[in-house]
């Protein structure tokens, strides 16, 4: 699995004009399952998020993980995260079919929520705008 995180300050995600889910201080989590993940991986790449230790700590040093500072993750859906982009125009085949993409997103979002994160989430599969306030700004990926 692949996962584009950003710490921030807020964050919301919009399906049809209605907002479906929203934080406060915590992680944006893009997330994409790719051909030949299965649960492990998505556990795995949970552990990490939940622990990534990306936020300030009293000094000012980005010292400390979501799970010790109270924060939400707003997890969201994005096969973008696959994409091969040799030439123009990106391919998404390495991205897992849709309805594995699905199940392992959901677990991923059980298992972060399993780390005492509160957990908002996106739509799968649907057209979806996400607004965000990035702290830092910090972005990191996590993937291969």
């Amino acid at each position: 699995m692949r996962a584009l995180i950003q710490r921030v300050s807020s964050a919301s995600v919009t399906v049809d004009g209605r907002t479906v889910g929203a934080i406060g201080p915590g992680l944006l989590v893009l997330v994409c399952a790719m051909q030949g993940d299965d649960e492990k991986e998505a556990e795995r790449l949970a552990r990490k998020v939940v622990n990534l230790r990306i936020f300030r700590d009293d000094d000012g040093r980005m010292n400390r993980a979501l799970t010790d500072t109270g924060g939400a993750a707003l997890i969201v859906s994005q096969f973008t995260l696959a994409a091969e982009t040799r030439g123009n125009r990106p391919g998404f085949s390495a991205a897992a079919p849709p309805d594995e993409g699905k199940r392992l997103y959901e677990h991923f979002s059980r298992a972060v929520a399993g780390h005492g994160v509160t957990v908002a989430n996106g739509v799968f599969g649907a057209e979806m705008q996400v607004a965000l306030v990035n702290d830092g700004p910090v972005t990191i990926w996590l993937g291969e």
